[in-house]
This record gives C-alpha cells, sequence and structure tokens, in this order.
C-alpha cells in the first residue's frame, strides 16, 4: 500500500491496524540454536519436547546457566538464527491489511543488537527499518495486539496479547493462542 493510500484510508477513518511481532521463538527460532550449542557442548539430547511447561533456564542444572547466556552473548548467536516456518509468507500477506512491526526485547541482551538488526534484514526485508522496535518492557508499545511467546510481556502490553506457542508457555491460559505462523494467518486474514 502506497503511503499516499494510506494517507486516504486514514483521512476516511478507516486506520489499519498495527500489529507488534516479537523475534524470538515467534520469527527467530532462538531455542533451536540454544539447544544445539547446549546438545553439543554438554554431550546432551535435550529436545523441545523435554521442555513442556519449562523455560530451558528453568530445566538446565544451575552450573550450565552461564554457558545458555554466553551463547547468546557471541557474536554469530542472533545471526544465525532459522526463520520459524511460514512466518516470512504469512507476514508479507499481513502487510497487505495492517501495519506490521517487529518488536524485540533486546535490551536483555543489548550484544543482540547489530546481529538481530541484519538478520532482520537479511530474512524480513520488505519489514522497513522504520518499524523495527528494540525495547525491554513492552508496555511502551502502542498497538492493537502483539504476538509474543513470553506471557510476562504480554501482561504488560496494553492491546490484545496473542501468545505464540512455545515449549515454555504450553501451560499458560489467560490469551487467544497460536500455534504457528499458519495460525496466525487464518486469525488475521481468515
Amino acid at each position: 500500500m502506497t503511503s499516499l493510500h494510506a494517507h486516504s484510508q486514514q483521512s476516511l477513518g478507516t486506520e489499519r491496524k498495527i500489529i507488534c511481532v516479537d523475534m524470538d521463538e515467534v520469527i527467530a527460532d532462538a531455542l533451536g540454536e540454544h539447544l544445539l550449542r547446549y546438545n553439543r557442548d554438554f554431550s546432551e539430547h535435550l529436545t523441545p519436547a523435554d521442555l513442556h511447561g519449562r523455560w530451558l533456564w528453568d530445566y538446565v542444572p544451575p552450573d550450565r546457566l552461564q554457558a545458555l547466556d554466553e551463547y547468546m552473548r557471541t557474536d554469530d548467536f542472533f545471526g544465525v538464527l532459522g526463520v520459524m516456518p511460514h512466518a516470512q509468507r504469512v507476514l508479507e500477506r499481513l502487510q497487505e491489511r495492517y501495519d506490521i512491526f517487529i518488536a524485540t526485547a533486546a535490551m536483555e541482551v543489548p550484544t543482540s543488537f547489530n546481529a538481530k538488526f541484519r538478520w532482520l534484514a537479511e530474512h524480513f526485508s520488505f519489514i522497513p527499518t522504520s518499524h523495527i522496535v528494540f525495547c525491554g518492557n513492552k508496555s511502551i508499545l502502542r498497538a492493537d495486539y502483539l504476538i509474543d511467546d513470553n506471557p510476562r510481556q504480554l501482561r504488560l502490553f496494553r492491546g490484545e496479547g496473542i501468545l505464540f506457542s512455545s515449549p515454555a508457555n504450553a501451560y499458560v491460559t489467560g490469551f487467544r493462542r497460536v500455534n504457528d505462523w499458519l495460525d496466525v494467518e487464518k486469525m488475521f486474514l481468515g
């Protein structure tokens, strides 16, 4: 949609809804990369199914928590993450009807900014850089919807939180839930 068309829609009172989308575990497979490195370094065979209802940080022995943290602080961690299935196609389609913003809690790992920005440019080049938000607390977002795997962020958000399923949030209730990007597509493009 051209900016002129978007402007004419706004002047007619048909403003487009805004969807903010989290990055890690929603469009980027951070858990997969964590498990790959953890299993390699500790000769384990941990799978997402093993984490059902628990965060990786709550599952691994305390003496290995520092290794998990160090993975995220390496130069390459956020740059090599896989893309969640169908995320690119669905987000591109959503842009036809909604204003899409990527909102990532990058302040939790400040060294991730450059790698996350490059990753988004490589895999989601159709998202304008003006629609990428690096933040901590997502209560600052002014949007209609937030798609996120972290219930803490959804509780802080003022619009409608949509819980994106991950092993850790398997037992979380109180939010509309999507299991994957095909569910997102059905919910918003029906």
